[in-house]
Parts: structure tokens; C-alpha cells; sequence
């Protein structure tokens, strides 16, 4: 007997787990995701914003079927694309997006190529002695292959990689060209995760600026030429979805006070003297613990966390109030070197402790944690011809040329020193 259990989810209802996803939701890798917020620090800001990973990739995993059934795939495809969509997320470290760019500095891996090596079994996020006590439970690889599906393609499709080859159980041979609409559906300008994330995020958090039509959009979408792409007649709602993303980026995950929660978490980990190889496998609250344990920095840094004693905004600039050169300069601080030496000499100049100022430059994190942000690469179909959203909307260009924040820099510090730091800040930024 095939077993089968639904669940309540308080965005898309009632949700039916069977086969493959059933099973890879009984993975370590998986029930993992229950211990990290799906919006990390964000709660700080957002009290409701307490919402799990694992409550996000399941809703990916079910609008990823959604969409199959919508373009009328068939299911072996459908599995394919809903396994895609529940792994999407499981390289994920503690907070989420928050230490993305710490930890793709140790490894050299982010949280998407991570995850593609935890899903072909390459690498496994949960610690040794924890998976030892459980020696009955499968890797998420061992699954996959239980169910018929290819590991490394169910990975290429987390970053939106074409499969090129034939799916098993279709009963076709190998296919030559590439399947594009399969990692249109799991990572795309308009896919599964984004479709959820939005939705998701907007309800907890009480923001409505990430309400958008997404059954009118599910009502457009089709198959045209081996790609996904929408009927003219869905155009409303994908402006409406591409709208609420950028409102969403500026009003939630890019707030001030949350990206300097986010930055003294970095900083605690950044500076530890321990290895901080072991972070990536542990969740939120582990996290904390490690940090306080160490006293110093890391410790003050999580205590303010916890009780939310945060620094604040002492200085920042926009775009249009710098030079070019001066533009040029900052760059030069994604460098974790650079802006360490930076954030250390306006301490010493403010007279306060080493590492109690924290340097923003939010664009390169930005493009490592979501590259998607300005994406607007998909086809609208008007009267049978294929036309770029990007000439179907004049809403396109309005929303590449966005900024995300209102700073290109920001300077925060422990609000007893926001004076000192001030005026420390332009005599070593822009020497």
C-alpha cells in the first residue's frame, strides 16, 4: 500500500506528501532544516518571521508539482522537479543567508554548489556523531536512487542547470537536447522557490508587499519550444510577482536593522579564533551557543542577539552621494581583509574597541545569496510569437535599475559611540 500523509500549511493549504518526497523528507539532511529560520535574523524586526526552512521547501516541492501539473508533464518529470525542489535549500548553514559569504570564504563553496554535493552524497552537512545515531536512515543520494532519479540531476537543477539527458521511467530513449523548462521550474526568474519564499515571507512577516496572483499566473503558464513561458493574458501577474520581489528585497530581507543583526552575527563568526569549518553543519541555536561559549566579542555579539541589543546606523551613504572613485574604493572592501582593516582603523580613531564597527557594502553579498534579484529573462507568448518580458512590460527596465537598499555603505556601531564613529568614518574610507 502506498502511504500517504497531508499536512495543514498556512500558505497553500493542504498538502499531500507521498512517494520520493515522503521519503526524502525522513532524511537527517532534511528534518535538519527544522531548526534554521527560513528568514534568519529577520524576526528581530518582523516578530512574526519565525517560520522553518523545512516549512519553505516543502511548499517549493509543492509548487514545483503544481507547475507540472499546469504544463502538463508527465510523472517521472514531475518527481524529478518536486525532489529538486524539497533538496533545493539542505546546504544551508545556521540563520540561512546570514554567514552565506563567511563560509563561502572558508570553503570556497556557497550554499547552492554545497548543496549539489550534498545531494550527489559528495558532502553531508550533519555531523558525524549525529548521523551515527541513526545509522538506519538513508542519505538523501540513496533515495533518489531508490525512487529511479539520477542524484547529479536532480543537483544540476538546483542551479538551474538543463537536464540533457533522458529521465528514467519515461520509457524514451536519452534525449540529446536540453529539457530547459525543468530548471526554468526550480531556479529561473519565475520558479518554485521565489513563487514560495514570497508568498511565504510576505504572510509572516504581515508585509503585503509580496501578495501577488500566483493562480493566475499557474493559469498562464505553458510549454513553448522546450522552455517555460507565459500567455500574454498572465502578464498582470508576473509584473505583479517580479514587483513584489523587489518590495520584499527593499522593505524585508535588505531592512537596516535586520542587515546589522546579520553583520554582527558575521563579525562574531569572522573573528573567532576556533575553525569555523564545523559551522555549516550546525543549526540556529547551536550557533549562539558556540559564540557565547567563547566569551569576548563572540560572546557580547550573541548576547546582543539574543536580547536584542543591537548596534545601530551611524553613517551611510547612497549611491548618488558618492564619486565614482569613491565607488571604486568600496568595492575594494569586499575583500574581508580590506574591510576588516577599514572597520578596525575607524575604532581606533573613535577611541572604542577593536571589531565594535561594523562596514555594510551590501551589493556582493547580494549577488551571492540571490542572483535572481534583477532577473526578468523570461518569454511572454503574444499571438504565437515568443516575446521578451523585457519588451512586454515597460515595468522591465524600472526593475533591473532598482537598488535594492538605500545604501551602498553603511557604517553601524554600539549606540553609546555613533558620534565617535561618525566622524571617524570619512577620514578612513575616503583618504
Amino acid at each position: 500500500m502506498v502511504s500517504i500523509k497531508t499536512i495543514n500549511d498556512t500558505v497553500h493549504g493542504t498538502i499531500r506528501l507521498e512517494g520520493i518526497v515522503l521519503d526524502l523528507l525522513e532524511t537527517l539532511e532534511i528534518q535538519r532544516l527544522n531548526s534554521i529560520r527560513q528568514l534568519g535574523l529577520t524576526y528581530l524586526v518582523f516578530p512574526g518571521a519565525n517560520h522553518s526552512r523545512i516549512e519553505h521547501v516543502i511548499g517549493v516541492s509543492h509548487v514545483a508539482g503544481q507547475i507540472a501539473d499546469a504544463i502538463d508533464l508527465p510523472g517521472a518529470e514531475k518527481d524529478l522537479v518536486m525532489a529538486a525542489g524539497l533538496l533545493h535549500d539542505v546546504g544551508h548553514g545556521p540563520f540561512s543567508h546570514t554567514l552565506e559569504h563567511v563560509l563561502s570564504h572558508e570553503s570556497s563553496l556557497d550554499h547552492m554548489k554545497l548543496t549539489q554535493r550534498i545531494i550527489k552524497g559528495d558532502e553531508d552537512n550533519v555531523a558525524p556523531q549525529e548521523r551515527e545515531e541513526f545509522p538506519d536512515v538513508p542519505r538523501i543520494s540513496e533515495v533518489l536512487k531508490m525512487h529511479g532519479l539520477k542524484p547529479a540531476e536532480v543537483a544540476s537543477l538546483v542551479e538551474g542547470v538543463p537536464v540533457t539527458q533522458g529521465l528514467r521511467g519515461l520509457g524514451e530513449p536519452a534525449r540529446s537536447h536540453r529539457k530547459r523548462y525543468l530548471a526554468q521550474i526550480i531556479h529561473s526568474t519565475v520558479d518554485a522557490d521565489q513563487v514560495d519564499y514570497l508568498m511565504r515571507d510576505a504572510h509572516y512577516t504581515g508585509v503585503a508587499h509580496g501578495a501577488f496572483d500566483f493562480r493566475r499566473l499557474l493559469q498562464t503558464m505553458m510549454l513553448k519550444d522546450g522552455r517555460m513561458v507565459i500567455d500574454k493574458k498572465g502578464l498582470p501577474a508576473l509584473e505583479g510577482m517580479l514587483v513584489a520581489r523587489a518590495l520584499m528585497y527593499s522593505s524585508v530581507y535588505f531592512h537596516k536593522t535586520v542587515r546589522i543583526a546579520e553583520q554582527m552575527i558575521a563579525r562574531a563568526v569572522e573573528r573567532s579564533e576556533k575553525p569555523v569549518t564545523e559551522v555549516q553543519k550546525m543549526v540556529d541555536a547551536e550557533l549562539i551557543n558556540w559564540l557565547v561559549d567563547q566569551g569576548g566579542l563572540q560572546r557580547e555579539f550573541a548576547l546582543r542577539i539574543k536580547y536584542r541589543k543591537l548596534f545601530k546606523r551611524a553613517w551611510h551613504r547612497g549611491r548618488d552621494d558618492l564619486s565614482k572613485e569613491q565607488c571604486d574604493t568600496l568595492l575594494e572592501l569586499a575583500d574581508r581583509g580590506k574591510r576588516r582593516k577599514a572597520e578596525d582603523a575607524i575604532c581606533r580613531r573613535a577611541g572604542i574597541e577593536g571589531g565594535r564597527v561594523l562596514i555594510d557594502v551590501p551589493a556582493p553579498e547580494l549577488l551571492l545569496s540571490e542572483p535572481r534579484i534583477a532577473a526578468v529573462d523570461i518569454d511572454v507568448v503574444d499571438e504565437d510569437r515568443l516575446v521578451p518580458f523585457r519588451k512586454s512590460s515597460p515595468l522591465s527596465r524600472a526593475l533591473q535599475l532598482r537598488e535594492v537598499s538605500d545604501w551602498v555603505v553603511m557604517v553601524a556601531a554600539d549606540p553609546k559611540w555613533l558620534g565617535e564613529v561618525r566622524a571617524a568614518v570619512d577620514r578612513v574610507l575616503f583618504v
